[in-house]
């Protein structure tokens, strides 16, 4: 399906969830130090290592259907939304840095995070007639 179809907000979206599903596989890694957050908890060793790519595969198949147009992105992008909404909360009623700085910080990460996702969620349920 042409991009003229998926129009600009699911194509950005796409974008962002397969550069996200990209930085899920690279978890394990450990580059800059950074580490998957599983409903408000940082995950070391092998359950990063097990969760990371998980959630990789899951967001790559989402951007696929995101993409593509496919009906089964509708029933993933309001799981992810749910829980990016869950994760972000636990992580930020969690979080011991309360600095000023870091607070508005996390509110823009976090603003930006479910955005995208909740927005995503709301574009392919508004348009799931055009869904194959």
């Amino acid at each position: 399906m042409p991009e003229s179809q998926r129009g600009p907000w699911l194509t950005f979206c796409a974008v962002c969830f397969g550069l996200l599903a990209l930085s899920n596989f690279l978890k394990p890694l450990h580059l800059g130090g950074q580490t998957f957050i599983f409903f408000g908890t940082p995950l070391w060793g092998i359950a990063n290592t097990i969760i990371g790519p998980l959630f990789g595969i899951f967001l790559a198949v989402y951007t696929y259907g995101i993409w593509t147009m496919r009906r089964f992105a509708l029933g993933m992008g309001h799981a992810y939304a749910v829980y990016v909404v869950i994760n972000m909360a636990i992580f930020h009623m969690n979080d011991p840095d309360r600095s000023t700085g870091h607070v508005l910080g996390s509110v823009v990460s976090a603003a930006i995070a479910i955005g995208v996702a909740v927005g995503a969620a709301i574009v392919l349920t508004r348009r799931k007639a055009e869904l194959r």
